[in-house]
């Protein structure tokens, strides 16, 4: 079976498709001089667009990591997140605090969807 990595760098690759299954690299914020909220929003657009580019959508998650720099954007980032995902079609989740690579994100995600 045909492994695809699309926008791939000496480390990494932002999306890797094998199969049917669309696995994507964590996903921060473009502007990460916001709020939980707004970086949340940044992260599902670049998700999107990722998906996207594949043949894929939100509809089609099957799970999520969502990384916080401090839980108690818990609440922002559900926020976004819930008007984000299609009713009925939530992934499996799981959310951990943890320190992120530069101090100024507060929300990384990462997900695998189905192509």
């Amino acid at each position: 079976m045909a492994i695809t990595r699309n926008h791939t760098t000496g480390r990494m690759s932002q999306c890797v498709v094998h199969g049917d299954t669309v696995y994507l690299a964590g996903q921060v914020a473009n502007d990460p001089e916001t709020g939980a909220g707004d970086q949340t929003r940044q992260v599902l657009e670049k998700i999107d667009g990722l998906l996207a580019e594949v043949g894929s959508d939100k509809s089609k998650l099957l799970s999520a990591q969502i990384w916080l720099t401090d839980i108690r954007d818990f609440a922002a980032m559900n926020e976004a997140w819930d008007a984000w995902v299609p009713e009925g079609q939530a992934p499996a989740r799981a959310t951990g605090e943890v320190r992120l690579a530069r101090p100024e994100f507060r929300v990384e995600i990462i997900v695998v969807a189905a192509k």
